[in-house]
């Protein structure tokens, strides 16, 4: 609970940035057929939108649980074994993050270094766009962190992925308890 306002913050940029970005591209739309005039710096800007929009959307997947994984040998194991192979991806995920952030870094200070501005926005130095990398691989540290220290803490068992099948069986259940076949809509 000590972390809410943050958890709301993150949701709230990851959905500003897909109300920017579509508003970006509503308006070169606009721009382009009704008054045939293009904004050079729109489809740039959008990009970097969708850039940012994806590596927040990383650590952001690793807090609600969304990425595919491939657990079944995981889940074959008991609790004792599963925890222990728990802990060695989440520890695994760390160390990949870490290097990551790292890598981030050095490219992130060398487009500093070189003072390089973006093509359609030159007023835009190209390492302000990227230094999203950081945030972003930092925050996944962090959420990382968070998962292993749950799984030491014996709150979790092994990595929190998306199970789709365990997904689509469920809503299959709840529909059949409600009355309906959802197979009915296939014929």
């Amino acid at each position: 609970m000590r972390f809410q306002w943050f958890h709301r913050l993150e949701e709230w940029l990851i959905a500003l940035l897909l109300a920017a970005m579509t508003l970006v591209s509503f308006g070169q739309v606009v721009a382009r057929y009704v008054f045939n005039y293009s904004f050079t710096w729109a489809l740039e800007l959008t990009m970097v939108f969708f850039g940012w929009l994806i590596f927040l959307g990383i650590p952001y997947g690793v807090r609600i649980g969304s990425h595919i994984g491939v657990d079944s040998l995981v889940k074959a194991l008991g609790p004792k074994a599963g925890r222990v192979a728990g802990t060695a991806a989440a520890s695994l995920c760390v160390v990949y993050s870490v290097i990551l952030l790292i890598g981030s870094w050095s490219y992130v200070t060398k487009m500093y270094v070189l003072d390089v501005n973006m093509d359609d926005l030159p007023m835009v130095p190209i390492w302000v766009p990227r230094a999203i990398l950081i945030f972003s691989f930092a925050l996944l540290v962090v959420r990382f962190s968070q998962v292993l220290y749950r799984i030491v803490a014996g709150r979790e068992v092994r990595l929190h992925l998306s199970d789709e099948a365990e997904e689509l069986l469920r809503e299959r259940r709840e529909a059949l308890d409600a009355g309906n076949d959802p197979s009915e809509g296939r014929k």
